[in-house]
């Protein structure tokens, strides 16, 4: 069954979120007030290397209070393209420039409350350039061999949706 949306109202707004009432009707059913977060979809990139592992960066999230693996990745800006955004992302994060994307996956991390798209890819390696341009992201960047990264998946040392989600779908099925 297909609900219907009649309109919604913004109740705040930034560069960043939106969060807005969706006045919505179900099918034979009630017609109320549904809380919606409406962001900018954003893209990460799984890159590695048969040599090295894969690329991570090792940092903190206020929101939970938590230290955990990541992998590159960040908000698309308007006119970009995901994959572009994401090659972005990489070398601003952590100095590499990754080798071509080829996509892994799209989806909706939290469709029963917000419209934001992850947009996930692989790259194969990736050439140093020299120091992440936004030193702020992570306390460090590393190769991390993949035996050690499924070890580190398994202990919970990656809690992050997005990174936790293209790192599982990167080992169960490659590209």
């Amino acid at each position: 069954m297909r609900w219907t949306n009649h309109g919604e109202r913004a109740i705040y707004e930034s560069e960043w979120i939106r969060l807005v009432l969706a006045d919505v009707e179900v099918p034979g059913g009630p017609r109320f007030d549904h809380h919606v977060v409406r962001m900018r979809p954003a893209a990460g990139v799984v890159v590695q290397d048969p040599d090295r592992g894969v690329l991570l960066l090792w940092r903190h999230r206020f929101i939970t209070d938590t230290w955990g693996w990541e992998i590159p990745g960040g908000r698309v800006d308007d006119g970009e393209e995901p994959h572009e955004a994401g090659a972005r992302e990489v070398l601003e994060e952590t100095g590499w420039r990754p080798g071509p994307l080829t996509q892994l996956v799209t989806y909706f991390p939290t469709n029963g409350h917000s419209d934001q798209a992850f947009h996930l890819f692989v790259a194969d390696g990736a050439s140093h350039v020299g120091a992440p341009s936004d030193p702020s992201e992570s306390e460090r960047v590393e190769w991390v061999p993949l035996d050690r990264l499924r070890e580190g998946v398994v202990a919970g040392a990656m809690r992050d949706g997005l990174s936790l989600t293209a790192i599982s779908y990167f080992l169960a099925f490659g590209r």
